[in-house]
């Protein structure tokens, strides 16, 4: 658990799970499962985000896990486990990490799934797991979600947690392809996770037995 005084150099090496999903530190031990995970619908040809390919998997997990030794990002790999057998299916992580004296917040992002586990219980499971780490372990006062305002697929799904939109940020960022992105910014606070609580808890029952 981070405490209040905890500097950003020493974040933890997590390790969250429940009934569906087991979340990692990053590892290059993952690199084989990850590369199969992104070369499932070849996730990186999706304009308006940000995936690995196949060949670029290596590189991505050193790049974040150089930004784990700044103190500025907690990289997970997803490992599907509701199966019986361990899957890794994607990336996510705590990123823009903020601790000061008076408070901790950060953003959860640079996420994909495997197209085979999206729009399934997974996502929920992530995020839920996540947020009550952030919420109640670490105490963060805010959770943000940032994405391309045209990522409409994103957005719902972030929507679909019950994050607020914050505000678009137009004209953001330039992106790999030379393309300008508007930044979508939602954001879940502190005084609002019991409620976002029980309406998570309340998706997964029901995609327990859709």
């Amino acid at each position: 658990m981070l405490k209040k005084e905890t500097l950003m150099s020493t974040l933890p090496a997590l390790t969250l799970s429940n009934e569906f999903v087991r979340l990692e530190l990053s590892s290059l031990e993952h690199v084989a499962g990850l590369q199969k995970a992104t070369a499932d619908g070849e996730l990186w040809t999706l304009w308006y985000t940000a995936v690995p390919t196949v060949e670029g998997v290596a590189a991505e997990i050193t790049r974040r896990l150089g930004l784990y030794e700044q103190g500025k990002m907690i990289p997970l790999t997803i490992i599907r486990t509701m199966n019986g057998a361990d899957e890794i299916v994607g990336m996510t992580s705590f990123m823009n990490i903020e601790q000061t004296a008076l408070y901790q917040r950060a953003e959860i992002g640079s996420t994909w799934y495997s197209p085979t586990v999206q729009r399934t219980v997974l996502n929920t499971a992530v995020k839920h797991l996540m947020l009550k780490y952030a919420f109640e372990d670490w105490k963060v006062i805010t959770i943000e979600f940032r994405t391309h305002r045209l990522n409409t697929q994103s957005r719902r799904a972030i929507e679909r947690l019950g994050a607020q939109l914050d505000g678009v940020l137009r004209a953001h960022q330039i992106m790999p392809n030379g393309t300008l992105r508007d930044t979508a910014v939602y954001s879940i606070t502190a005084n609002e996770w019991n409620t976002i609580k029980t309406h998570l808890e309340f998706k997964i029952e029901q995609l327990r037995h859709a």
